[in-house]
């Protein structure tokens, strides 16, 4: 009598998280993939054109400009992963410098007092979009372009009702001035070469971001309100906490970047901050953020700013004529866009 040998079992499916995955397909998995590459080329770009792009002074003055861009670049990139828009953070920058000012100057008292009022102010504003947002169920653009049109209205009527002028006053004399420019305006030498602490600034936040977004449950809570809120809510995602919290950190922003307008210059003009929040959303489109939300990432809107940075700096430096400047940031957030676009769609196709 024979006897056959049992056919061998099948093998097992093998867990897809455990799978060895190739490099070329983690970096094409990168929504700010696009930006690294874009930000190589307008550098390799304008090391070349540019002979004096390349010196110590020169990056750090890129640097600088690419801060004051990227500290507001970083929360508008999360606000958009999260599927929303904000288009009154640019006067929102000018109201919190103004309200340091004025209410320093009119209650006499230390300049830290009103640092602190500016912030209180900036992120109620935070919380009246947010709020004003999930209560009435209307686009981000329309509630966001409401607050734009009143912050413009009230930098510019306040102002003159308190001052007189389109202007503040000086503070440069007052108790606590120089304490704020150190902790919002100062510069860090190392060397030969002095670097704003708004870099630093800017660092942290990007740092802080990617934490969030990659280590902790509210940056899942981001992605997923960005890419269905409904279906978020559906598996118990706090919507209402996560929107409101994405625009108070729009707004700590807006004021940390208000605070170094006011203790950079001294004074601040009221008509400032106009137009710069499509600034923002350009150095977020172009660091890998989606129009439509649930994609992007913090480091991404960081490279953004750094184009920005390079490409208006570096206009400068080669000694071309600066209307070629707005000509460039179109061009490059096409060019942007349409690679971040490919890339995703290639790292879809490899998965």
């Amino acid at each position: 009598m024979t006897t056959t040998a049992p056919a061998p079992a099948p093998d097992k499916a093998v867990d897809e998280r455990l799978l060895r995955t190739s490099l070329l397909r983690r970096l094409l998995g990168r929504p700010e993939l696009g930006a690294v590459v874009g930000a190589l080329a307008v550098f390799v770009f304008f090391s070349f054109a540019a002979d004096s792009f390349l010196r110590a002074s020169s990056l750090s003055t890129v640097l600088y400009a690419a801060s004051t861009i990227g500290i507001m670049a970083v929360p508008v990139a999360l606000l958009m992963i999260g599927g929303e828009f904000d288009l009154s953070a640019g006067v929102l920058v000018t109201s919190s410098a103004l309200t340091s000012s004025m209410v320093s100057y009119q209650l006499t008292a230390n300049i830290w007092v009103g640092v602190f009022v500016s912030l209180l102010v900036t992120l109620a504003v935070g919380v009246f979009n947010g709020f004003m947002l999930t209560r009435t169920q209307l686009p981000s653009f329309i509630i966001t372009l409401g607050t734009f049109l009143m912050l413009t209205g009230l930098n510019l009527g306040l102002t003159k009702l308190i001052s007189g002028t389109v202007s503040t006053k000086s503070i440069s004399d007052m108790e606590g001035f120089d304490s704020a420019r150190q902790v919002f305006a100062s510069q860090i030498t190392v060397g030969d070469v002095s670097f704003k602490i708004t870099i630093l600034w800017w660092l942290a936040l990007v740092g802080v971001a990617t934490w969030i977004l990659l280590r902790t449950r509210a940056g899942n809570w981001i992605f997923a309100v960005g890419g269905n809120k409904d279906a978020a809510r559906a598996v118990g995602v706090p919507v209402v906490k996560t929107k409101i919290g994405l625009y108070m950190g729009v707004a700590f922003a807006a004021w940390v970047s208000g605070q170094h307008l006011l203790f950079s210059f001294d004074e601040v003009q009221s008509g400032e901050g106009v137009g710069n929040e499509l600034i923002y959303i350009i150095a977020a489109v172009i660091g890998g953020c989606l129009i439509t939300g649930g994609y992007g990432s913090a480091i991404g809107s960081a490279f953004g700013a750094f184009i920005f940075g390079m490409t208006g700096k570096g206009i400068v430096y080669a000694e071309w004529d600066a209307d070629w400047y707005k000509f460039f940031l179109g061009a490059m957030l096409l060019l942007a866009t349409l690679l971040n676009h490919w890339v995703r769609k290639r790292a879809e196709a490899t998965k």
